[in-house]
């Protein structure tokens, strides 16, 4: 990509652009912002530094690039962590300024930061990337500040301290030194007092004098002063002031310009852009245009299940086979999408309710057009507290006569959530460019996106195979874990594991065999007593071809202490089983370990898998000859399901209001409409509920029928059913 890179003249914004160039992409222009009046040194900017302005001019000459600079004419005045386009904000300045970057070199494509730790001005940044239909690159986002410090001088960057604000940094003593004759202070001070090494709590600037992308010319300072802000005898302020400099050309070359910091040099390269803010943000779209309604679609039902008190599982999906082949991906997804919309409206709720959408569609060929037609409907503007995060996979729907597209989404009544969406590309994890999130933290459960092995600075998949994308999904997982202070080592609940049907037998006993020696050996069970539960779904495909797609969901307790345990209240009747279901339960007493893996936490979250197999259905239903999946054996195993569910939450004291998630897969390859399964659980349910009062379920309570290639808790995949559980009373 084509990059117009911001700089400030600090260490990070030149160290970004070699980051740039080692990713292969092309600077071929400088952005840089600066004060209104060229005597002030610093402005009160919570999102720029201008010391050392005078001097950033020169980089033109030094780089041979195109600078672009704009005087700041905004203040600070939408302070909270997510931006609010507001007018005579300082943010706004940076949008004008790359507009005009942009409309002056319409190639421009990305454009480059040094934002290490700050999400205040990494969100500014895309923020205005976002506006402008431009990619943010944050190559040095969530970087070891110490490794930064170090490749920062191993690969030639000299630059000078022309801030110090911090404990242990004098202005009599530090400022105006190069950054290699500070290196052991800076970490002796990390060491003692916790300061930043790169100094991204504010604790120093700099200002690059040299580096390999000042192929021209080096800068070197004749003159500055040092200007006292606060005398604090703790930590001091001071700023050193440029006064005179001259560039030195490369290699060899005697000739040199003497240049005065008060009365820069003009030069060919440089572009001032002094106009006022055009605001050229087009409404946000609410639908397609043009766009399908759902009256269109007369002759189709679109199902919903709802439940919860605080949480809502809507599934929605069109359920008619004869017209399956009539329509498209693109209408089907406006309907499902639009009935969805009506659904949270009637609850008096939004998009901004949502915390998380399982997207299905029936050909990933098609990503691209269901992309463009679900951020038609949900948009960072509806979001305002954070965009969903998102799992997309092909799914064979057509076969079991759901349409081209159905969807899936967790919601909230509370709009209590915490959202981490980082759309720059870094070397950090994969990006989110576009309206859905790495990670969505609810109470103590955090629902994180699907996470591919995708290599973050390329966004490409690794090479390697299917071992290598679940070793670097894994990496990539445990990226976003830290964002929230966790681990998918030590706080997994479930794992789901998608693998596309490109993979062999082989190859799936190999995933299940990497993730068992990386992943579940590692975990650190003393503090829950048992191992996650892992579930594995065939999928006849993933994004961007890759064989391996998972989706990890997490404890975060609200605090570092042990988990907690919860304590039932003594004479409080806890919910039980009928007799007569347990004495029909109790004839597959020796099926309930076989089939079961539960994984309890502190009492207070269930996860459990359920698979059903060939040789336990047939078990199941032993007066039949041969299993030959009619309605009536379809009744049985689903009445064998549900009694192993509600088994689970009596034995474990959890309440039918406490599900949160149930999902029931089903393998496509015996030809059993999703129609006839869900008409077979709802039966099952209804005959539950009438006979067990005492679990207090309201109805058919709520569950997906989710049709796959095939599923189970091994790589095998081969069983007739599964479902996953996931209750909470958090």
């Amino acid at each position: 990509m084509e990059v117009v890179a911001l700089v400030s003249g600090g260490k990070d914004s030149c160290f970004a652009m070699m980051r740039c160039l080692d990713y292969g992409h092309k600077v071929v222009a400088l952005a840089n912002l600066i004060p209104l009046d060229d005597a002030v040194d610093e402005l009160d900017s919570y999102m720029y530094q201008t010391v050392g302005h005078q001097i950033v001019v020169s980089y033109a000459k030094c780089m041979g690039l195109p600078l672009f600079r704009r005087r700041i004419r905004g203040s600070t005045r939408d302070q909270g962590l997510k931006y609010n386009v507001t007018a005579g904000d300082e943010v706004e300045d940076m949008f004008a300024l790359l507009s005009e970057v942009k409309r002056q070199i319409p190639s421009i494509s990305a454009v480059s930061s040094g934002a290490i730790a700050s999400d205040y001005q990494r969100l500014r940044v895309e923020s205005v990337c976002s506006r402008l239909g431009l990619v943010s690159l944050a190559y040095l986002w969530k970087q070891d500040q110490t490794l930064l410090l170090e490749e920062m001088m191993r690969r030639g960057i000299v630059a000078i301290t022309v801030k110090v604000a911090a404990m242990g940094l004098k202005p009599s003593s530090h400022l105006g030194k190069e950054l290699a004759e500070l290196k052991c202070h800076l970490l002796q001070m990390n060491e003692s007092y916790g300061i930043n090494v790169c100094g991204e709590g504010g604790e120093y600037e700099t200002l690059t004098l040299d580096c390999p992308l000042f192929r021209n010319a080096r800068i070197i300072l004749d003159d500055s002063e040092v200007i006292l802000h606060s005398a604090d005898s703790i930590a001091s302020v001071g700023i050193l002031h440029p006064l005179a400099f001259h560039l030195e050309h490369k290699p060899d070359s005697s000739d040199r310009i003497r240049v005065s910091a008060d009365s820069q040099e003009s030069s060919s390269l440089l572009y001032e852009v002094d106009e006022g803010i055009a605001h050229t943000d087009v409404e946000e779209k609410q639908t397609l245009s043009p766009a399908p309604t759902v009256d269109a679609y007369t002759n189709i039902d679109l199902c919903i299940s709802k439940t919860g008190k605080n949480l809502l599982s809507i599934g929605c999906w069109i359920q008619d086979p004869s017209n399956a082949s009539e329509v498209g991906l693109k209408e089907d997804l406006v309907a499902v999408l639009s009935r969805i919309d009506n659904q949270l409206k009637e609850e008096g709720l939004g998009w901004v309710n949502v915390l998380y959408v399982h997207l299905y569609i029936s050909s990933m060929k098609e990503f691209g057009l269901a992309n463009e037609v679900y951020v038609s409907f949900i948009t960072e503007k509806k979001c305002y507290l954070g965009v969903p995060s998102r799992s997309t996979i092909e799914l064979p729907l057509v076969q079991a006569g759901l349409g081209k597209a159905y969807v899936e989404v967790l919601v909230s009544n509370e709009l209590v959530k915490r959202v981490l969406h980082v759309q720059s590309i870094s070397c950090w994890a994969p990006s989110c460019i576009g309206p859905y999130s790495q990670a969505t933290l609810y109470g103590e459960i955090l629902y994180m996106a699907g996470q591919l092995g995708l290599d973050p600075p390329t966004m490409k998949l690794c090479p390697g195979g299917p071992m290598a994308e679940l070793e670097l999904a894994l990496q990539n997982s445990e990226a976003v874990a830290s964002a929230f202070s966790c681990s998918i080592y030590y706080s997994a609940i479930h794992f789901l594991v998608y693998c596309s049907s490109h993979l062999t037998s082989d190859e799936r006993e190999e995933v299940e065999q990497t993730l068992q020696s990386s992943y579940i050996t590692r975990l650190d069970c003393s503090k829950t007593g048992s191992y996650p539960t892992v579930l594995y779904v065939f999928a006849p495909d993933l994004p961007k071809g890759a064989l391996v797609e998972i989706k990890p969901i997490l404890y975060v307790p609200t605090n570092n202490d042990e988990v907690a345990t919860r304590e039932m209240e003594s004479g409080v009747p806890q919910p039980a089983l009928s007799k007569a279901w347990s004495d029909w339960g109790a004839q597959y007493s020796d099926l309930h370990d076989s089939c079961c893996q539960i994984h309890i936490i502190g009492g207070r979250i269930c996860s459990a898998v359920v698979s059903i197999t060939s040789e336990i259905a047939s078990k199941i239903c032993s007066t039949a000859k041969q299993l030959d999946y009619s309605e009536e054996h379809l009744k049985v195993l689903a009445r064998f399901c549900v009694f192993q569910l509600a088994k689970i939450l009596v034995d474990n004291k959890f309440s039918w209001d406490s599900i949160k998630m149930l999902r029931f897969y089903y393998s496509v390859e015996h030809s059993v409409a999703a129609d006839v399964m869900s008409h077979a659980f709802s039966v099952a349910f209804t005959v539950l509920a009438e006979n067990n009062s005492s679990l207090q379920i309201d109805g058919v309570p709520p569950y997906n029928i989710v049709p796959v290639s095939g599923s189970g808790r091994s790589a095998c995949m081969n069983d007739i059913l599964t479902f996953e559980l996931l209750a909470s009373i958090v």
